[in-house]
């Protein structure tokens, strides 16, 4: 039995690291296993130091936000309270934990027969009783204020490195020599630290408050490690810091308009949203197809021609651009419905809801980066 075991585990993995899969032709792990210059050639087994650095960026971030982000929160004038408690009630409580956290007019008129209470006061009820599955103004700032520091310090970093790299200048140089390609320094570091940084993005759902975008926010963590870490295995390394810091660049103004959001700066939130939007549409529509893409299907193909894992790698990328047009559009239609109409109605309420820009804001995050935008996820907090 352990005899037959050890034989099944031995085929799954020499399926798993198969170098017809991986690797070009004519290119086995043995001819990787050379030190190169630097840190030597990407190897699977460098993944494990992510895990080390992942708890230590974990740590960094209670400590962050504990000594540094709160008293910023508390100097901007963001109150250290939660919100108003609904009243207890056994009735409610069942009905909207059951059945409904937005009841329609037919059961509103119900519970106020049932209950002999007014209407809009059952109405103020099921208000409140949803503010309070809402984490807290403090706490959602805290949270941005770590994103942004996170995110500007790493694509400063990130421009940094890639400033004196030359595929930076001259991109036909992320596949020449491929796949012997040493790995530096900095390139090292850059990789381990945006790994590790979404590792301990996964660490800290368990821990933070649950939000209805946990699963869709976990999806999305799982699917950029495993991306990250796939090129890094078959050492797609020098195209992954391009994409890697073209996403950066985004990220870190959405951060900084949601604080501006938070502490209630309306026209610093809106000019950085503006900001954001126009650099996302240039990053994700324009510089990513036109030089990523182009590079990852056309340019490669041209220097080191196809394989399995080059198939994946690019039809991953593929994925990724669907999904900047679909962002990019519901970016614009709903910025626009906000800055300019004002206000936006959602079926299913009770009555039309105002939508300013910084409501908006509050909760485009959370739905961006899983790629499932519905009404719902997009309504007014």
């Amino acid at each position: 039995m352990a005899t037959a075991a050890a034989g099944a585990l031995g085929l799954l993995w020499g399926w798993l690291w198969s170098e017809r899969f991986w690797l070009p032709q004519n290119v086995s792990w043995a001819d990787l296993e050379g030190p190169g210059d630097g840190y030597g050639y990407p190897r699977a087994q460098h993944i494990l130091s992510v895990f080390p650095v992942a708890a230590g960026i974990f740590s960094v971030r209670l400590l962050f936000e504990r000594f540094i982000a709160k008293p910023c929160a508390l100097h901007v004038g963001i109150q250290d309270s939660g919100p108003y408690q609904a009243q207890p009630n056994a009735i409610l409580e069942k009905v909207f934990v059951s059945i409904t956290k937005y009841p329609d007019e037919k059961r509103l008129e119900g519970l106020s027969k049932q209950l002999d209470w007014d209407v809009r006061k059952i109405q103020c009820w099921f208000r409140h009783r949803r503010n309070q599955d809402k984490p807290p103004t403090l706490t959602k700032f805290c949270e941005s204020m770590w994103r942004f520091t996170f995110y500007l310090c790493i694509f400063c970093y990130g421009i940094k490195f890639l400033w004196s790299s030359p595929w930076f200048w001259d991109i036909r140089q992320c596949w020449r020599s491929y796949p012997y390609q040493p790995l530096t320094s900095g390139l090292y570091y850059y990789y381990i630290m945006e790994l590790a940084f979404y590792w301990s993005l996964m660490f800290s759902q368990f821990t933070d408050i649950k939000r209805k975008d946990f699963l869709i926010m976990f999806v999305h963590h799982l699917a950029t490690i495993g991306l990250i870490t796939f090129s890094y295995i078959n050492n797609m390394v020098r195209v992954g810091t391009l994409v890697m810091c073209l996403h950066d660049a985004s990220d870190f103004l959405l951060e900084a308009a949601k604080l501006a959001n938070y502490a209630k700066y309306q026209r610093l939130c809106d000019t950085l949203f503006v900001i954001f939007s126009a650099v996302f549409v240039v990053t994700r529509l324009g510089i990513y197809p036109f030089w990523i893409l182009n590079t990852t299907f056309f340019e490669s193909w041209e220097m080191i021609g196809p394989y399995p894992s080059w198939w994946l790698f690019n039809g991953l990328l593929l994925i990724l651009q669907v999904l900047h047009v679909i962002w990019s559009y519901l970016i614009v239609r709903i910025a626009f419905k906000a800055l300019i109409r004002g206000k936006v109605t959602y079926p299913g309420r009770i009555r039309p809801r105002f939508c300013t820009l910084h409501s908006f804001l509050t909760s485009f995050l959370f739905s961006m980066p899983g790629g499932s935008w519905t009404v719902s996820s997009l309504a007014c907090v």
